[in-house]
């Protein structure tokens, strides 16, 4: 339990790092949804099951970062680690993280990059519409006909933070909003804390969940969510 005080004072360097980020104003929605908060899905693969859709201000979003990593990649500046993201949710009309997480360069063959580091829908950036990604993993709770051996308990927690019941439905009606933000990070940057210095994505990551996982209810992370500054 995190005492009042020192709530607040995590929520003034959430709030500092996404204002000095653009957190707040580049931030899109994550779904194809029409005013009721439906999300429109899609069918795709050879059973023709239903996905949920991105909307095209998000793919377009991981477009762009995804060709600045593989052009500092090619010409090996160096400059970029990858893609930190969050997924929000928009309630009274303030921005809180429900999701952090971050797509490295590299793999685990040294300067090879990174499979996940792709425009292609299977994989993109870990929001692909493949199984073991985002949008894939959370449609096969949200969307029917998926096999049951591929609803895992995390996108089902996602799904109920998500999603109004019941579930799974061929009408998927957000609760509020949700809203998408990544970066191109670059590890010369302070993070979170501007004490640190210089960080990289995975230290930042985990200092952002940390935060956040204390400043904040409802964060769906659950690795990560004992730091303390």
């Amino acid at each position: 339990m995190v005492d009042p005080a020192r709530r607040r004072y995590l929520r003034v360097l959430w709030r500092a790092f996404c204002e000095k980020h653009g957190v707040y104003n580049d931030a899109v929605p994550l779904f194809e949804a029409d005013a009721s908060r439906t999300v429109t899905t899609h069918r795709r693969g050879r059973d023709q099951l239903p996905y949920l859709m991105r909307s095209a201000s998000m793919e377009r979003l991981v477009e762009g970062i995804v060709t600045d990593l593989k052009l500092d990649h090619r010409e090996g500046t160096e400059r970029l680690d990858g893609m930190i993201y969050m997924m929000l949710v928009k309630t009274q009309g303030e921005l809180r993280p429900l999701y952090i997480g971050k797509a490295g360069k590299y793999g685990k063959t040294d300067n090879k990059l990174s499979s996940n580091i792709t425009r292609s829908k299977q994989l993109f950036c870990r929001w692909g519409d493949g199984y073991a990604y985002h949008i894939g993993d959370l449609s096969a709770v949200v969307c029917p006909g998926h096999p049951e051996r591929k609803q895992h308990a995390k996108y089902q927690r996602w799904a109920q933070a998500l999603f109004l019941p019941p579930l799974p439905t061929q009408a998927p009606r957000l609760k509020a909003p949700i809203m998408f933000w990544a970066k191109a990070w670059e590890p010369s940057q302070s993070g979170i804390w501007e004490e640190f210095g210089p960080t990289e994505l995975p230290f930042l990551e985990y200092l952002l969940i940390g935060v956040a996982g204390a400043a904040f209810s409802g964060l769906l992370n659950v690795e990560g969510r004992h730091v303390k500054p």
